[in-house]
């Protein structure tokens, strides 16, 4: 294989905002010119298959792994497995889903799976490939979502999920703030974006995909530490965050 291969990893590469960050990449929307290599990492096989096949006509070459993302061990022999093949130059985590936030009151099995698949689960892929690729550098992305910056009525079991990957990829920049390494952690909050995911919601206002995932790609390139999709969301969030308790409770958000 030639030094100018790419290999890039995508957990939860079935997500609409992965498949199209996939897309851009396979595209040559990158920094390092030559041939790609695609890892795509879910549950469904099928589906993943569906999505390799697209990107295969694009011209990369792609690989397809399942594995149990709820299981800490399962995630790292996967891990493992991928480096032992090659050791990539950049990571994506995006896998997620959107709960009923009323849902997760009732049942706490339903709670415990939104903050397992939302949280501890990209957490755990993190730190998997963060201890791997330390030594060698590169670029892990992973995907929050301006829900974790403060808790809302309407989504806080969600945002608290989103809440632990933001302070997780901050306690991974600061481990690798001057440790001479060159891994650079990328957090991406994206604000409502029109996917599958969201396809319930009203429409009006939601980001379109391909923009969010433009961002996403161009912010990993810089390794720029926070990256906010669309950039608007900087302002509205630092406002909502910054809002007094008295203010903040009588808003119906």
């Amino acid at each position: 294989m030639p030094d100018s291969l790419q290999r890039i990893v995508i957990v939860g590469a079935t997500s609409s905002i992965a498949e199209h960050c996939a897309r851009l990449w396979a595209t040559g929307h990158r920094p390092v010119e030559g041939a790609l290599a695609l890892t795509l990492v879910g549950r469904d096989a099928g589906r993943l298959e569906r999505v390799a096949a697209d990107l295969r006509v694009r011209g990369a070459t792609v690989l397809v792994r399942t594995v149990d993302f709820s299981d800490p061990r399962a995630i790292r022999l996967l891990t493992d497995g991928i480096v032992a093949d090659g050791m990539p130059q950049q990571v994506l985590i995006a896998h997620g889903s959107l709960p009923d936030q009323q849902q997760c009151q009732r049942d706490l099995a339903a709670a415990y799976e939104a903050l397992d698949v939302n949280g501890v689960s990209p957490v755990l892929f993190a730190e998997a490939f963060a201890g791997h690729m330390e030594p060698v550098g590169g670029v892990i992305t992973i995907i929050g979502s301006v829900a974790g910056d403060r808790g809302r009525r309407s989504n806080y079991v969600y945002g608290a999920a989103k809440g632990l990957v933001t302070r997780y990829a901050q306690g991974l920049q600061h481990r690798l703030a001057g440790s001479g390494s060159n891994l650079k952690v990328v957090l991406v909050k994206p604000g409502p974006t029109a996917t599958p995911m969201t396809a319930h919601l009203p429409q009006k206002g939601l980001a379109p995909v391909e923009q969010v995932a433009r961002q996403i790609v161009d912010g990993s390139a810089a390794g720029k530490p926070v990256v906010y999709a669309p950039g608007k969301w900087f302002v509205i969030m630092m406002i909502i965050r910054h809002l007094p308790a008295f203010v903040f409770n009588k808003m119906n958000i």
